[in-house]
C-alpha cells in the first residue's frame, strides 16, 4: 500500500507541476503575447525550475500548444453551455455564436487563438485543435439545424469552416473596437439566410 501511495503521489506531484506550468505560461501569453514571453519568467512565475520545464515539454512552442489546446477548449465549453440540445436548432445556434463572441472578449484570448496560435503552430495545427473544439462545437449545432429542417443540407465541412471563418473576424474586429451589436446582426442574419428556401406555391394562378 505504502508502494502505491508513493506512486500515486509522484503521480500527483508530476501532474500538478505541469498544471502550475500551464496555467503561469497561459496567463503570460494572454498578457504579453507569445514572443514578448520568456521561459525564465514562466518557469518563475510557476515556481519550479527550467528543468522542470523541459521534462514536461520540448521546448516553449510546445508548451505554447498545451496552453492554446486548453483555451480552445475552454470556449468551446462556454459555447456548449450556452447552446444546449434543449434549444431549438436556430436558438441554440445564435446562443453559441453569441456565447463565442463573449469567451472571445477575455484579455488577451483573441489574439493567443487567432493571431499568435497560427503564427506560432502553423494553420494545420490551429485547424486540428479548432476541429477537436470550437469548430467541433459548430459542426455539431449545423447538424442539428439541418436534421431539424430549420436550415437548409449544405456539406457540413465547407459551411463548418466558412462560418467558423466568419466568427473568428468577427471576433478580430471586435477586439479591434469595432460594434459588437453590428458583427452580431450580421452573424445572425448569415444563419438565418441558411433557411431552406420555400417551396414554390401550387396553388393556381388566379383567374383574370
Amino acid at each position: 500500500m505504502q508502494i502505491g501511495s508513493g506512486r500515486r503521489s509522484n503521480r500527483d506531484r508530476t501532474e500538478a507541476t505541469r498544471a502550475d506550468l500551464i496555467r503561469a505560461a497561459r496567463t503570460l501569453f494572454r498578457e504579453k503575447s507569445y514572443a514578448d514571453t520568456g521561459t525564465p519568467e514562466i518557469v518563475a512565475a510557476a515556481g519550479v525550475t527550467r528543468g522542470a520545464l523541459y521534462h514536461h515539454f520540448a521546448d516553449k512552442q510546445a508548451l505554447f500548444a498545451a496552453v492554446v489546446e486548453q483555451e480552445a477548449a475552454m470556449v468551446a465549453a462556454e459555447v456548449d453551455h450556452a447552446s444546449p440540445v434543449s434549444l431549438p436548432a436556430r436558438e441554440a445556434l445564435i446562443a453559441g455564436s453569441d456565447a463565442y463572441l463573449a469567451a472571445m472578449r477575455a484579455p488577451g484570448r483573441t489574439r493567443m487563438l487567432l493571431i499568435d496560435g497560427p503564427a506560432v503552430l502553423g494553420r494545420a495545427a490551429m485547424d486540428e485543435i479548432d476541429n477537436s473544439h470550437g469548430n467541433r462545437s459548430l459542426r455539431e449545432g449545423l447538424v442539428a439545424a439541418m436534421r431539424a429542417q430549420s436550415m437548409a443540407r449544405l456539406p457540413v465541412e465547407a459551411l463548418t469552416a466558412l462560418l467558423a471563418a466568419a466568427f473568428d473576424r468577427a471576433a478580430l474586429a471586435i477586439e479591434a473596437g469595432a460594434s459588437a451589436e453590428d458583427y452580431r446582426a450580421v452573424l445572425v442574419a448569415l444563419i438565418d439566410g441558411l433557411s431552406p428556401a420555400p417551396l414554390p406555391s401550387t396553388r393556381p394562378a388566379p383567374s383574370r
